[in-house]
């Protein structure tokens, strides 16, 4: 049986547990606090400490504590040799990313589920087979209401998921054109941005905020003669409809799939000899140096 080492046992590092150990996999949980280690002991951990470097060898390890602490956790586990999977982004700090890119390389990766969603995947599909003609824009829309994370604010958390579902789409990421703050003195909670390269008319923007009661998740992929969208995040299908009106959108069934199980699904399967899982650490760095990027052109820190 497989033995993963996991950092951070919080609100979501209990669903990574839950979803390894339906893996089949043995986890070692690294996680202050005595009362997050007692969860842990009750979930099934097969043992608990407090920190990352006390973490027993393992065939890989999943990082997920608050952000800020992502980088001290890859650093204390890099000179095991073994395979990181980092929840993203894997800092909020563009040249630790880098450095960790540089130095790490193929061991390590970055947790961007939405480069898993069955939606998401079927998109990519389509504008990368040429249905949907020359693809235009990608437009995204990530608006939900507050910020569990206290260590970074909404931009740090949300952001990523929408550069990693144009990055799936488009293979690449255009350059950091513009972007807005929209409200005064909370700028990290609510963005306008758009990416694209000189001379290029493909366009991606992304509207994020924390600031909207009523949550809407979508992807819409504008192609020259079609346009495909995801239009919630838990749709079992997709909609494809013609650029000149004439028909009604038709409904693709994608299935359900959960993307954080998928995730997790391929990086076992890498620790057992399979492909990497998508998201490099170069990749994953690119994101970090994305976000930094809008923020100051938004004038933010």
């Amino acid at each position: 049986m497989t033995d993963i080492g996991l950092v951070g046992f919080g609100r979501w590092g209990k669903l990574i547990f839950r979803d390894l150990r339906s893996l089949g996999v043995n986890v070692h949980v690294a996680v202050p606090g005595s009362d997050s280690q007692n969860a842990a002991r009750e979930a099934g951990a097969a043992s608990v400490c407090d920190s990352a470097a006390k973490l027993p060898d393992c065939a890989g390890y999943v990082v997920a504590p608050p952000t800020v602490l992502h980088a001290a956790c890859i650093d204390a586990l890099a000179p095991r040799n073994r395979p990181i999977f980092c929840e993203k982004p894997v800092t909020n700090d563009a040249q630790a990313a880098q450095r960790l890119a540089d130095t790490l390389q193929e061991r390590l990766f970055v947790m961007d589920k939405w480069r898993y969603h069955p939606g998401i995947l079927k998109l990519a599909d389509l504008a990368k087979s040429g249905a949907l003609g020359q693809i235009e824009a990608v437009r995204t829309y990530r608006l939900g209401w507050g910020n569990p994370h206290k260590d970074v604010d909404s931009l740090w958390i949300l952001m990523p998921h929408d550069l990693s579902i144009a990055l799936e789409i488009l293979g690449t990421l255009p350059k950091a054109h513009s972007a807005i703050a929209q409200i005064p003195g909370l700028g990290g909670e609510d963005l306008i941005a758009r990416l694209q390269n000189d001379g290029e008319p493909l366009t991606v923007t992304m509207e994020i905020s924390s600031l909207h009661p009523a949550p809407k998740r979508s992807a819409v992929v504008i192609g020259s003669k079609a346009v495909a969208q995801l239009a919630s995040s838990y749709d079992d299908r997709i909609l494809l409809a013609p650029r000149d009106h004439g028909q009604q959108p038709q409904q693709i069934e994608v299935g359900t799939k959960m993307p954080l199980l998928a995730e997790l699904e391929a990086f076992v399967a890498h620790l057992e000899g399979g492909p990497a899982p998508k998201s490099s650490a170069a990749e994953g760095a690119l994101i970090v140096r994305r976000i930094a990027e809008l923020r100051a052109l938004a004038g933010l820190p």
